[in-house]
């Protein structure tokens, strides 16, 4: 008898196999016709696995082809199709088999093929994630400390993520789903308590996943198996306060619901009554979420009663209550004041002859609907998490998946590739750590380095996927290892914002890329801002003045910020002059630009500026703070450029007016010809916490609101962004609404005109 890595299974912590590890076994060459293969397909793949397995034992010491069987008989006992049960026996041979897919396509078809595949390589996908979950516990165990619980919950949601991702067949789920439950079983029949990693993973992952899918005879075995080996003592506790045995306990709620839906009939009310004893796990969560002792805990039992309309609701209610004595304290009625969440359902505690108390639920068949796959699922407030267990959020991207799922797995037919659409949207890598990646699908080794960490992105040059060298343009599929090769120095290319290029296909990626070069464009412009400025200096003789006080005097918070608008020729040298020397006498030009001139004409030249007391005169819109009506303005008569129109807070403005009175001059904004509507430029600025699909989401806002975007600066510090976009409005007034749905964005801090 030979002991083998667990892999085939991925039932246990083992590693993936190759043909390095598993002698390659001949196989005889038939093909089995389509109708043979379709009566059974079952012996034919145990007939084909059993020479390749047998005498096999997996890591956790159950045999490979009794695994196989009972994994086979589990399908079977939930409905799967004999495609399914069949391809168990298949997922066990890939590890024996030198070209599996070519194989097995051969013998049985490649719809049998592409399963038994991705079976084995999400099985291998797993088996490292779970590694990687456990050396983190090991280490933290060594150190004396506590695996923070945030990092759990992440891990355990990726893997979640991840299963469903990479299992677009939902078969694949089924299998490993099955394959879980009967690894619980065996060592539970074999009183061997397994690695916690897996029964962790168990009650985590796999019981959460069978409760979506609605396969409660799998959700509740596994929580119950997996807390039987997390938490040996308080599972012994918990039995010992049943007062009846499992199957004493389903004996005596099968005689109740008969019971009922007999009273039901014998009332003409049309009913579908079912019952389930609550397990421990249920009992335990209960226990610890309503801080209740065993005795409070009236619903060890539990009835679900089903009818056609609310009226027939309540009366069922009704009769309930003649048959049983209630417990009114513990009566809720969902239906007159439904949950948040919109659940709706009457929910009463009952005590039957012998004092046994049991909970009764009573819904419509539309609440039920929506209860089990609607916006108030079971299990959006079941998995609220319990004591000593990461939480499940029911608000995640892909819960709208899963309630097709749910639907698909109802119908029970061929799935094969029937929810490929669902999941094209994102896929799921793995670092040489074994730590789950989330990428968008299309994604290259650049948008990977730059999800692992910005600096790792901007030095990326350079790219193993599953051990091999491949181009950075290499589209990722979901499974692989992804190892970045990287320079100790050095920043992205430019090439890489060319979308004819490839190199990058989140815009995450090339937001980040975006804000290197505009960071790199900041630092030119403050150096050429620092030369020109300290030129000035050296030409007024002020050269001991310090640089942050002239900053400061100037309106800006220091000398670096000075710089960079200087650089950028957003602020003339010219004012710097002005601070630096007393004002010179104004050439005639602007003298008779200042007379005013009581009952003067008013016109509204082109621009939309009405100049009060002087008639065609020049205007400009001040770049520092761009003005747009209906904002308060004020005009500044420059040399020989007209007079430039500024907000009245503006800083600069604030400055001229301290430093020249006598050039201001009053202007107001005038009216638009018929049929034309002038548009001026504002700046937006926008702080919020960097995250995937930020910048498409402020798009879509400035989109919605017919918002022309024609400018946009971008800077990531720390995890930060830090966004200006340049937009056209005709009244600022509208602004302010703009701003507010901004504020709503996922992520966004503040939002505000710069």
């Amino acid at each position: 008898m030979k002991t083998t890595p667990q892999t085939p299974s991925a039932t246990s912590g083992g590693t993936s196999t190759s043909s390095d590890v598993f002698p390659i076994m001949a196989v005889a060459d038939e093909q089995f016709s389509a109708g043979d293969l379709e009566v059974n397909a079952v012996q034919k793949a145990r007939q084909f696995a059993e020479p390749l397995l047998s005498g096999e034992v997996l890591m956790s010491g159950e045999g490979v082809l009794e695994h196989a069987d009972a994994v086979a008989e589990i399908l079977a006992s939930i409905g799967g199709s004999t495609a399914m049960q069949a391809a168990t026996y298949l997922v066990y041979a890939c590890g024996h088999l030198q070209r599996p897919r070519d194989v097995i396509a051969k013998r049985f078809g490649d719809n049998y093929a592409s399963l038994a595949v991705e079976v084995t390589q999400l099985i291998h996908l797993q088996a490292q994630a779970r590694e990687k979950s456990q050396a983190a516990s090991d280490a933290a165990l060594a150190a004396g400390q506590e695996l923070p619980a945030a990092i759990v919950a992440n891990q355990t949601e990726n893997v979640r993520k991840m299963l469903l991702a990479f299992s677009r067949d939902l078969r694949v789920v089924m299998l490993r789903l099955a394959s879980r439950l009967q690894t619980l079983r065996y060592f539970a029949a074999s009183k061997v308590s397994p690695n916690l990693s897996i029964a962790n993973e168990a009650l985590q992952v796999f019981a959460p996943l069978a409760n979506r899918l609605g396969i409660w005879q799998i959700k509740w075995e596994i929580e119950d198996l997996a807390f039987r080996f997390l938490e040996p003592e308080t599972y012994r506790q918990t039995a010992k306060l049943l007062d009846e045995k499992r199957v004493e306990r389903e004996a005596q709620m099968a005689q109740t619901v008969s019971e009922l839906r007999q009273a039901l009939s014998a009332a003409g009310i049309r009913a579908q009554v079912t019952g389930r004893p609550k397990h421990i796990f249920s009992i335990v969560k209960k226990m610890r979420g309503k801080n209740l002792g065993f005795d409070r805990v009236f619903d060890v039992r539990a009835l679900r009663i089903i009818v056609a309309d609310i009226d027939a609701c309540y009366a069922a209610l009704a009769l309930v209550h003649q048959r049983y004595t209630p417990m009114l304290d513990e009566f809720a009625d969902y239906i007159a004041k439904p949950k948040p969440n919109g659940y709706q359902s009457l929910h009463t505690i009952v005590t039957d002859g012998a004092g046994r108390s049991m909970e009764i639920q009573i819904r419509s068949e539309a609440m039920h609907a929506d209860a089990e796959t609607g916006v108030a699922a079971h299990w959006a407030y079941k998995e609220a998490g319990s004591k000593g267990y990461a939480g499940v959020s029911a608000r995640s991207t892909y819960d709208s998946k899963i309630a097709v799922l749910r639907q698909l797995l109802a119908w029970e037919r061929d799935l094969s590739g029937a929810t490929k659409e669902l999941f094209d949207d994102r896929i799921y890598v793995l670092t040489p750590n074994a730590a789950v990646i989330e990428l968008p699908r299309g994604a290259t080794p650049v948008d990977f380095a730059y999800a692992v960490h910005t600096n790792v992105g901007h030095r990326c040059r350079g790219a193993h996927v599953d051990g091999v060298m491949v181009p950075l343009t290499t589209p990722l599929q979901n499974g692989q290892t992804v190892e970045v090769v990287t320079v100790k120095e050095g920043g992205p290319s430019r090439d890489w914002l060319n979308p004819q290029s490839g190199y990058l296909a989140s815009s995450r990626s090339r937001n980040k890329v975006r804000a290197w070069f505009n960071a790199l464009a900041a630092e030119e412009n403050i150096a050429r801002g620092r030369e020109q400025v300290e030129k000035l200096l050296q030409r007024e003789g002020k050269t001991a003045l310090k640089l942050d006080d002239l900053a400061q005097q100037l309106g800006f918070d220091n000398a670096q910020a000075l710089f960079e608008v200087v650089g950028k020729d957003e602020f003339s040298l010219r004012t710097i002059e002005a601070q630096l020397r007393p004002a010179e006498p104004e050439p005639q030009f602007d003298e008779r630009l200042l007379a005013r001139t009581p009952g003067a004409s008013a016109k509204a030249p082109k621009g939309g500026v009405l100049v009060v007391g002087v008639d065609s005169l020049l205007t400009q819109m001040a770049r520092c703070c761009r003005p747009a009506p209906p904002d308060d303005i004020g005009g500044f008569v420059t040399k020989g450029r007209g007079v430039s129109i500024h907000r009245k807070d503006c800083s600069d403005f604030l400055h001229l007016r301290r430093t020249n009175p006598d050039r201001l001059i009053e202007v107001a904004w005038g009216g638009q010809k018929p049929g034309e509507q002038a548009l001026y430029p504002v700046d937006v600025r926008i702080e919020a916490q960097d995250r995937q699909g930020l910048l498409r989401d402020i798009s879509d806002i400035f989109a919605r609101e017919k918002m022309n975007v024609i400018g946009v600066n971008t800077h990531s510090p720390k995890g930060l962004a830090l966004m200006t976009f340049t937009i056209q409005i005709s009244d600022a007034k509208r602004l302010n609404k703009v701003l507010g749905f901004l504020t709503e964005i996922r992520g966004v801090k503040t939002a505000r005109r710069h």
